[in-house]
C-alpha cells in the first residue's frame, strides 16, 4: 500500500456494494461476478476471493438471486427471509468490502472489512426488516410486494452505479447509515 488513502475508493467501493447486500444479499455479489467477467470492475478482486468470479459462481449466484427475488414477494415467506437475511447480510457485507480491500496486514483489513461492510450491510437489512414489520402490520402483508420491488431496485441500481461512481455513492451510503444510526438511538426525548 503506498499510502494510507490509497485505498480508499475500493473501500467505498465495497462499503457501497455491502449496503446493496442489505437489500438483497445475492444481487450485489452477482453484479460483482458478471463486472468481472465484461471487464468493467474498478479495482481488482483479492486474489483469496477470485472464486467469486468463477463460472461456477455465476451460475450459483445466478440462481440465488432469482430465487431470493421471488422468496421476497410471498406473504409470510417475506418475514421468515428478513429474519435470516439480516445476520447472513453482516457476512456477505464483510466478505465483499473485504474483497477489494488491498492491505497486506490480515488483521487490518479483515476488521475493516467487517466493521465497514458488515456493519452497513447488518444496519441496512436491520432496518428494512423494521419497515416490512411496519408494512406486514399495517398492510397484512399486501404492501410488502411494493416494499420489495423498491428493495430489488435499489440494490440493482446502486450495485451498477457504484461500480463507476464508487467514491461518491460510498460517501452517500456513509451518510445514509449514519442518519439511520442517529435516528435509530439519538431520537430526542421531551421532558
Amino acid at each position: 500500500m503506498d499510502n494510507i488513502f490509497s485505498f480508499l475508493p475500493a473501500l467505498f467501493l465495497g462499503i457501497c456494494m455491502s449496503a446493496c447486500a442489505g437489500f438483497r444479499i445475492f444481487l450485489p455479489l452477482l453484479v460483482i461476478n458478471l463486472a468481472h467477467k465484461f471487464g468493467i470492475m474498478p479495482f481488482q478482486i483479492g486474489q483469496e476471493f477470485v472464486w467469486m468470479t468463477s463460472n461456477s459462481a455465476t451460475l450459483i449466484l445466478a440462481i440465488a438471486t432469482f430465487i431470493e427475488i421471488f422468496a421476497y414477494y410471498i406473504p409470510l415467506i417475506d418475514n421468515l427471509l428478513d429474519t435470516i437475511a439480516t445476520p447472513v447480510s453482516f457476512v456477505a457485507g464483510s466478505l465483499i468490502a473485504t474483497s477489494f480491500l488491498t492491505i497486506d496486514d490480515p488483521t487490518i483489513k479483515w476488521t475493516l472489512g467487517i466493521i465497514a461492510g458488515g456493519g452497513v450491510a447488518g444496519t441496512i437489512a436491520a432496518g428494512t426488516s423494521i419497515l416490512r414489520i411496519g408494512s406486514s402490520k399495517l398492510t397484512f402483508g399486501l404492501g410488502n410486494g411494493f416494499l420489495s420491488t423498491i428493495e430489488n431496485t435499489v440494490s440493482l441500481v446502486l450495485s451498477i452505479v457504484s461500480l463507476f461512481l464508487p467514491v461518491l455513492m460510498g460517501s452517500l451510503v456513509v451518510f445514509f447509515v449514519v442518519w439511520i444510526l442517529k435516528k435509530m438511538f439519538f431520537k430526542k426525548t421531551k421532558i
